[in-house]
């Protein structure tokens, strides 16, 4: 079980993603992500998707990947939002960003 993970739905979101992922680290904390609708954009972030290895579980949603990211290649694992729900099950607490 995953103590927090973090759900990505704003392309804005990395400013607040990386500062907490960096948290998480520094406190031991399991954290995982999944990227949705604009949310993708924050894989843009090289500082972010570095962060990204030390998460349980980075998934970006396969749709949201193609509508805003077109054929370009995602650098977490792409799924659905049935990964996601997979995810918030394994999960104790989550933070909409």
């Amino acid at each position: 079980m995953m103590d927090l993970m973090f759900l990505v739905s704003r392309p804005d979101a990395g400013r607040t993603l990386a500062p907490l992922m960096r948290a998480c680290r520094r406190r031991g904390v399991s954290w995982g992500c999944f990227f949705t609708n604009a949310g993708v954009r924050v894989l843009l972030d090289a500082g972010v998707v570095e962060q990204l290895r030390c998460a349980s579980k980075a998934i970006a949603c396969e749709y949201s990947w193609e509508r805003h990211m077109g054929h370009a290649r995602c650098p977490v694992e792409l799924g659905s939002q049935t990964g996601n729900s997979a995810l918030v099950a394994e999960t104790a607490k989550i933070i909409s960003l």
